[in-house]
């Protein structure tokens, strides 16, 4: 088993369960675990609470499956009532802030309740190990608040970004901005109509970081198969920095998007796209349609609205 493979916490349960120091310990419905750090009196998570986290998935081989160290942000989750006996939820309610621990799930009750195939790696009938750190524990209402001071905070950085991305480009007074603040700088106008809530679109798009490089594009997305990507205006389907920013657009129009963090991908990112990254987008509005997307036509892979 190579270790440097690992997280931290992966790495503390390998060191740990090596010492001898810790014993696996098991619950009253079946949770198999090992708690690595605990500090007395430390608030715990309960159901309801918002929980931010690291976690290691390993196989029964220690193989990672998963580590969020690595994806360099950790994992936010809503503590629910533990679906199935022996599940790590049931576990999670034993952690304070600060507190790290090893939980052993069934692999076939975990994914099949997740209604998951058994990902490559993972026999049936083992465990899932799963090291947790645990960063924070906070209300549904104490978790809103925080976000919201972060939000406004990251939206004074983006302006900056953005203005600093317009000066050096030479987009001073090319550049119009929407109220919730997209920047746009149309670079071929269109003379048809602009999209209404409940259209559905149809765009040709290249998504850029500020650097230039490509994140994804319509006509090299092999799920698109160069065909133009489409979906409904006001339904929450992408980012709202496209709600809005298609939503200024005429029919025959070609675009960029300048969009700030908070408007995409906010502190979570997205494959490809790290943390708080102003976005670019080119865009051709192609056709305005009404009514719902069409079955089989191709989506939108990178744009939709991240979860929690």
């Amino acid at each position: 088993m190579s270790l440097k493979n690992f997280g931290k916490a992966a790495l503390l349960v390998a060191v740990v369960a090596a010492c001898g120091k810790n014993r696996q310990q098991v619950t009253e419905n079946g949770l198999k675990y090992t708690i690595h750090e605990q500090t007395e009196g430390s608030r715990k998570g309960k159901v309801g609470d918002i929980l931010t986290l690291h976690l290691t998935l390993m196989n029964n081989k220690d193989s990672v499956l998963r580590d969020t160290h690595k994806e360099g942000v950790p994992f936010q989750m809503l503590l629910q009532v533990p679906p199935f006996k022996g599940s790590y939820e049931e576990g999670l309610t034993l952690l304070g802030k600060g507190d790290s621990a090893t939980f052993y799930v069934s692999a076939d009750s975990l994914f099949t309740r997740a209604m998951q195939p058994l990902p490559p790696g993972v026999q049936k009938g083992t465990d899932i190990g799963i090291a947790v750190k645990l960063l924070n524990v906070q209300t549904e209402d104490e978790y809103k608040k925080a976000q919201a001071v972060d939000m406004e905070k990251q939206k004074g950085i983006d302006a900056k970004v953005i203005e600093n991305y317009i000066a050096k480009n030479g987009l001073a007074g090319k550049v119009q901005k929407t109220e919730s603040g997209v920047y746009y700088v149309v670079t071929q106008p269109g003379s048809g109509p602009t999209p209404n809530k409940g259209d559905v679109v149809q765009v040709h798009y290249t998504g850029k970081l500020l650097d230039g490089k490509v994140f994804d594009s319509s006509r090299t997305n092999p799920q698109a198969g160069g065909k133009p990507a489409q979906f409904q205006i006001g339904v929450g389907m992408v980012i709202p920095g496209w709600e809005e920013g298609v939503s200024k657009m005429h029919k025959g129009e070609k675009a960029t998007l300048i969009i700030p963090s908070t408007l995409a991908y906010g502190p979570r990112g997205n494959q490809g796209i790290a943390p708080n990254s102003v976005l670019l987008f080119d865009i051709e509005l192609i056709d305005i349609q009404k009514g719902q997307p069409q079955p089989g036509q191709p989506g939108q892979p990178q744009m939709q609205q991240p979860s929690r």
